[in-house]
């Protein structure tokens, strides 16, 4: 059973949150669900070992917070998998890197050497490095044994699915991203009765997007409940 997101919440959200794509900290809605992450992006200076990896499912923030962290630190944000080739010691002389989806360069040899180069260079230098991925480091595909081993050492910190007031905060974002202003039943009416969980989130506003182009009709409820009907599930 859930809760019913509060009308007037789902108000100020819709009031609070920006009508264009932001990566900034205060475009990030914070809730239980994600609390203890934002705790820790902010605290980067006590990681242990100058490292942490932040672990969610696809579309939960960690890309936001990863932006949110280099604001902090000034750091670039690469992705793992095209750290091969790059000037590894000038990255690392940034002195903070966010490296994001870490876990997607298992059997890549030319990526694991050049993240584990990042790594001991990162280390060396005394500076703080972000990891973005979907699953924990022990569950990484790692080939080189000396990378796998300094990535399970990394403290890890989880974004967890989101509550009703996450799940809201998020759809009208997403919504203001693609600049469609939509009233707060909606909100309320598809935080209800849809999947929870933030990739079904970004799917149903990119449907209901589509649906409104294709029919020339605003985003309102009764477009939401066909492309429910389309995409499932039919309700809680």
């Amino acid at each position: 059973m859930t809760t019913r997101t509060p009308p007037d919440m789902i108000r100020q959200l819709a009031f609070d949150l920006p009508v264009r794509p932001a990566r900034g900290r205060a475009a990030f809605f914070v809730a239980p669900a994600n609390d203890l992450a934002v705790a820790q992006i902010e605290a980067w200076r006590d990681w242990p070992g100058g490292k942490l990896a932040l672990i969610g499912p696809e579309a939960s923030g960690k890309t936001h917070l990863a932006h949110v962290w280099a604001e902090l630190t000034g750091a670039p944000v690469v992705q793992a998998a095209a750290l091969d080739g790059t000037d590894l010691p000038a990255l690392a002389a940034s002195g903070a890197v966010a490296v994001e989806n870490g876990d997607r360069i298992g059997g890549d040899g030319p990526a694991e050497a050049a993240l584990f180069h990042l790594h001991n260079l990162m280390q060396a230098g005394g500076g703080a490095l972000l990891l973005t991925a979907r699953t924990p480091p022990r569950d990484w595909a790692i080939a080189l044994p000396d990378l796998a081993s300094r990535m399970q050492a990394t403290a890890t910190v989880h974004l967890s699915p989101p509550d009703d007031a996450l799940l809201a905060a998020v759809l009208v974002k997403l919504f203001a991203d693609r600049q469609l202003a939509v009233k707060p039943e909606l909100i309320g009416y598809l935080v209800e009765r849809m999947e929870r969980s933030f990739a079904a989130a970004a799917e149903t506003v990119a449907a209901i997007d589509r649906e409104a182009l294709a029919t020339g009709h605003r985003p309102g409820i009764r477009l939401a409940r066909a492309v429910l009907d389309k995409t499932g599930p039919e309700g809680r």
